[in-house]
């Protein structure tokens, strides 16, 4: 199965549910797996459900030969589009940059080529005898983080 077909033909099935396409991915099995996020609020199982529907009367499984899953993005996944990033705008997440730093921030802005984050760090200041904390707010490139997912806090 070829995956830009897929994604061609699915999309407006997508988003008649109020979703858009993260990742769609095909094996050398015709194992078919489609991520789908919420525009807004959190996908369920109708979502799910409709997707699949929609899925099985575009493409024929005795001709195709294939399995299918369609799931959310979850919140263990990194994002991968540009609607996961803005949908998450204000909120915090777990970013793990090249070279292995990390950092929980909140996400302030986000375009095609970065991400803006807010955040609190212990810094020395001239003058101050201890570490202080210094809020800042700087954009990072993607090309410098391996991965952004949402921030799970458990209180």
């Amino acid at each position: 199965m070829n995956k830009e077909l897929i994604v061609e033909k699915i999309a407006p099935a997508v988003a008649s549910v109020g979703c858009f396409l993260v990742d769609v991915t095909v094996s050398a099995d015709n194992d078919v797996e489609i991520v789908i996020e919420k525009a807004e609020g959190s996908v369920d199982w109708d979502d799910c459900s409709a997707v699949d529907k929609s899925f099985h009367e575009l493409f024929d499984q005795d001709v195709e030969d294939y399995s299918l899953t369609v799931s959310s993005a979850g919140l263990d996944r990194p994002f991968k589009v540009l609607r996961q990033f803005e949908k998450a705008v204000g909120t915090r997440v777990d970013v793990r940059f090249r070279g292995g730093k990390r950092l929980v921030a909140t996400l302030t802005a986000a375009d095609e080529e970065s991400v803006t984050l807010a955040y609190a760090a212990l810094e020395l200041v001239e003058g101050k005898k201890k570490k202080v904390r210094v809020d800042h707010e700087d954009r990072f490139l993607l090309s410098e983080i391996n991965s952004v997912t949402p921030y799970i806090e458990f209180k």
